[in-house]
């Protein structure tokens, strides 16, 4: 990608700065010999200036090199890799700003020493290259820390869907039909909607909807979806009005993510449109009831709220992931959502919201076999198995679905959690199952909230992060796919720096 022309100013104060430390100058030393003062030398120094061409050639003068080399975008090998990050797409569409940041603020941290800098950002660069991560890597991350930074819950964003239920006179705690949705977007808003195109199409049939604005606009909505899933789409578009977006993704699932404008903006959309199907006030109202049962149903009581909200389960568990957190004071859980290819022994984690301070699965780079105890995996590798001898149907839509609660005590963080999963089939693939689970740190404020936090009919278990990386043998863990060799090799480590401290204290008594 090429480098964008304000970027220049970070060159150039890499250049400057390289330049005054080579020759053992100070910012006074460098004043007096151009001219320029020394708060102007700071400024572009940290890449917030770019001087004229007069006050360039001083500079030139004063460090006794070219006017031509001194504003070329060349620079030694020792600094390429901070201009090669400067010249990023990463740096470029990182949004620096929802942080309180500029780029120039990431230079500054490293005034004093931009070689080492640049050593630091050529090993950060090889990462990535190593691990295949891109772009859209960095800008999901940055989304990630940015729903932190807030909770995960933003009233901005629950008053504009308040204010859309209010416009159209439609009743909290009622599910809004996704045929009236439909005839918003056409008959207010000029929508074309396509159901038909999609499902048929070779290339596109995977996707959820695809949105073409330079026609009318069209909206190409999967009609192999079920009603829910069409009301979410419908209710998304009008989250992106109500936002007045300029940038937005077309397709969904995502293709490309080509900028964060468009993450974020398909986040704030979204929002609105979960916040439409299952309002705030009712939702909070039913999980307060829920939360006073005094035994775990089995999950009866979270399929009735799902059927009342007329929600997918994921649709369900992301927007308690918003409400539970802000209104019951339960800040520390996560959000994961599984894919499993029916009859495979491969599980995809697919997405991740991670609000607490416990190390969950993830998933670039990792090529380990996940823990074979988390409810997740066991939903999942069950409802494949009763799908294979026909006790289960293929069809999201003919079938509940399966619902696990699970007490999960993290060995290596001596952590336990109380967690909630729900498995299905998938609309678009039929040989795709999904899971999602939601767990909330099982501590003092849980226990307070939630009346069936310690009933023994949910099961504990101990769990782990991968197979490999997990202590228990296999006496212990009967699900273990793997062998612990990662957990090995630690413990090998472990003995040998003892073994070494062990001889190096022999050595020195033996001196004495």
């Amino acid at each position: 990608m090429a480098m964008r022309p304000e970027n220049l100013r970070f060159i150039l104060g890499l250049k400057l700065r390289t330049l005054r430390q080579e020759q053992n100058a100070s910012l006074k030393e460098v004043s007096e010999r151009s001219g320029l003062s020394v708060s102007y030398l700071s400024e572009i120094e940290k890449g917030k200036k770019y001087p004229n061409p007069d006050k360039l050639l001083a500079l030139a003068e004063a460090f006794d090199v070219s006017y031509d080399d001194l504003v070329s975008s060349n620079v030694d090998d020792k600094l390429d890799p901070l201009k090669e990050m400067f010249s990023s797409s990463f740096i470029q569409e990182f949004p620096f700003e929802l942080f309180g940041l500029a780029p120039h603020d990431v230079f500054a941290l490293v005034p004093d020493a931009p070689s080492r800098a640049g050593a630091l950002i050529r090993t950060f660069l090889e990462v990535g290259r190593t691990y295949d991560m891109q772009v859209e890597h960095f800008l999901f991350a940055a989304l990630r820390s940015y729903q932190q930074l807030h909770n995960n819950y933003f009233p901005d964003l629950e008053a504009e869907a308040n204010a859309l239920r209010d416009a159209h006179g439609w009743a909290p705690g009622t599910a809004i039909a996704h045929d009236t949705l439909r005839a918003v977007l056409e008959d207010d808003h000029g929508y074309t909607i396509n159901l038909k195109r999609l499902p048929d199409h070779p290339d596109l049939h995977p996707f959820r909807s695809v949105y073409v604005p330079e026609a009318g606009p069209t909206l190409y909505v999967n009609g192999d979806l079920m009603p829910i899933q069409r009301a979410f789409i419908y209710a998304r578009e009008l989250g992106y009005l109500a936002i007045d977006a300029e940038e937005r993704a077309r397709t969904s699932s995502w293709i490309r993510a080509e900028s964060f404008e468009q993450v974020l903006n398909n986040f704030k959309a979204s929002y609105i449109a979960g916040a439409l199907l299952i309002d705030e006030s009712s939702l909070v109202d039913t999980v307060d009831d829920w939360f006073d049962m005094p035994e775990w149903d089995e999950g009866a009581a979270l399929r009735t709220q799902m059927e009342r909200f007329e929600a997918t389960p994921e649709m369900f568990y992301y927007r308690l992931t918003q409400l539970i957190p802000h209104h019951f004071n339960l800040d520390s859980f996560f959000f994961l959502r599984f894919h499993h290819e029916q009859g495979s022994s491969d599980y995809h984690l697919t997405k991740i919201l991670n609000l607490s301070d416990i190390p969950v699965p993830h998933g670039i780079g990792l090529r380990e076999h996940y823990c074979q105890r988390w409810p997740a995996i066991q939903l999942l590798k069950n409802l494949s198995a009763t799908q294979a001898n026909g006790a289960h149907s293929h069809d999201p839509e003919a079938a509940p679905p399966a619902i696990r609660a699970q007490r999960s005590y993290f060995l290596n963080a001596d952590a336990e959690f109380f967690t909630l999963s729900t498995a299905r089939p998938l609309s678009l693939q039929s040989t795709t199952n999904s899971c999602v689970s939601i767990g909330f740190l099982l501590d003092e404020t849980f226990r307070s909230q939630v009346r069936f936090a310690d009933d023994p009919a949910v099961e504990r278990m101990t769990v782990n992060l991968t197979c490999e990386r997990c202590p228990l043998t296999d006496d212990q863990c009967k699900e273990r796919v793997a062998p612990p060799s990662l957990y090995e090799e630690d413990q090998r480590e472990q003995r040998q720096m003892e073994a070494l401290q062990a001889l190096t204290e022999e050595t020195i008594a033996a001196r004495e």
